[in-house]
């Protein structure tokens, strides 16, 4: 057994800080530091739960294989500060989360939850998807194609492409896809003034609990209406199989049927489209990638798995530990909270040579950004085929691409990617 390093608080607070993302920079600077220095240690700071930062490709993975020994659902599954899970506790009677999807979920309900909806995302399924979606794309880049050689590509193709694809197949009208997208931006961009409902600037770790509550109580009364419709008028959308769901023979709660329209609802579109704004990103950072891509079309898929690794849009989970266990040489113990550190494994140099650059010949691209293990990303299949099918209407169509002023990014320490991103292209 290795001794525990001590990370230093301006590295933690790096870590934990949503400003950091926004930044980029600063997260990755404290994540290179700690997997040279601290690869696996425990922090403690004032307010908050000490718990261990996990910053290594393989330990994120063997912590994730091990879902028996690491879970989701008995400590809070993304950070927060004490006085954070002692409100939401007192709020919930005793539960450290106001939702209850697929990522607060450990067996044996997980995989009886998961398996409701499994074969919709599954690649043999989706793949009857793909004239419909290769429609929408080619729509948003007519529409590229149509606003004058600028745009900011964030607002007008990377946030509304991937959401109509997923409202479609959730069932959610057109007209409703503003009030969708508004509520998932309010939810993920809690700690970042120009997305949350309040404007307010949250600490680190903290966010504005009446804010959340307000968001996830607008999703369910909108879903409650799609559940009422979908049971009296079952149609062939996904909103009809949650609304129906039923788990050992019992139908699913309110609660837990609202849970899963919300989890589908945002995380459906918003990681799909800050990877697909990334993207972009990098290939106005890194022009010998568009010349790449733009060169040998058959490097699209390869071009999606590497915007994915470079933005990383989920940015943590947190897991607890079971039972006394060691990993990597440390002495975890019973009830220990941990924190896998996706961007941080995405960029280890032991697995990715030259990891801080955007490079779509990258062969091969082992990336965690959809996790591992029982909560692999159940929608992966799904978010490679949109972007894949997004640049294979592009780039042909693309000669030039460059930034046409800065781009921006949410402050948001669990998931988030490009708020903004100017570019300048000509379009055929």
């Amino acid at each position: 057994m290795t001794d525990t390093a001590v990370i230093p608080n301006e590295i933690a607070y790096a870590v934990i800080a949503p400003k950091s993302y926004a930044e980029d920079e600063p997260a990755h600077a404290a994540f290179r530091w700690l997997r040279q220095n601290a690869p696996l240690a425990k922090v403690s700071l004032d307010g908050i739960y000490p718990f261990w930062i996990v910053s290594k490709h393989a330990d994120i993975l063997e912590i994730s294989r091990q879902n028996d020994l690491f879970r989701s659902g008995e400590m809070p599954t993304t950070f927060t500060t004490i006085a954070g899970d002692e409100m939401v506790r007192k709020l919930t009677g005793g539960s450290p989360h106001l939702l209850r999807t697929l990522v607060q979920m450990d067996a044996p309900d997980h995989a009886k939850y998961r398996v409701m909806t499994q074969a919709w995302f599954l690649p043999q399924n989706i793949r009857g998807l793909e004239d419909r979606i290769r429609a929408i794309a080619r729509a948003h880049v007519d529409h590229m194609a149509g606003l004058g050689g600028e745009c900011d590509f964030v607002k007008d193709v990377a946030l509304t492409y991937p959401l109509r694809v997923i409202m479609e197949i959730l069932g959610v009208p057109p007209e409703d896809e503003p009030r969708m997208l508004k509520l998932t931006q309010e939810l993920f961009g809690a700690a970042d003034p120009e997305l949350n409902r309040s404007g307010a600037k949250a600490g680190d770790g903290e966010f504005n609990l009446g804010d959340l509550q307000a968001i996830i109580a607008d999703f369910f009364m909108y879903f409650k209406g799609i559940t009422d419709a979908r049971k009296a008028n079952p149609g062939s959308d996904l909103a009809t199989v949650i609304a129906n769901g039923t788990i050992d023979g019992a139908a699913i709660n309110d609660f837990e049927a609202m849970s899963y329209y919300v989890i589908v609802a945002t995380a459906g579109h918003d990681t799909t489209s800050s990877s697909t704004a990334g993207a972009v990103w990098g290939m106005c950072q890194y022009p010998e990638a568009f010349a790449a891509v733009k060169a040998d079309p058959s490097l699209i898929p390869a071009l999606v798995d590497e915007a994915i690794r470079w933005v990383t849009p989920v940015k943590h989970f947190m897991r607890s530990a079971t039972a006394d266990t060691e990993i990597a040489g440390q002495k975890i113990a019973k009830g220990d909270w941990l924190w896998l550190a996706y961007p941080s494994g995405n960029r280890d140099e032991e697995v990715f040579e030259t990891p801080d650059v955007f490079d779509p010949t990258r062969a091969p691209n082992r990336h965690l950004a959809f996790g591992y293990g029982a909560h692999l990303c159940l929608g992966q299949h799904l978010a490679k085929m949109e972007m894949r099918i997004l640049f294979e209407e592009l780039m042909p169509r693309l000669e030039s691409l460059e930034f046409a002023g800065p781009g921006t990014r949410a402050e948001a320490a669990f998931v988030g990617g490009p708020k903004r991103l100017p570019i300048r292209y000509r379009i055929s």
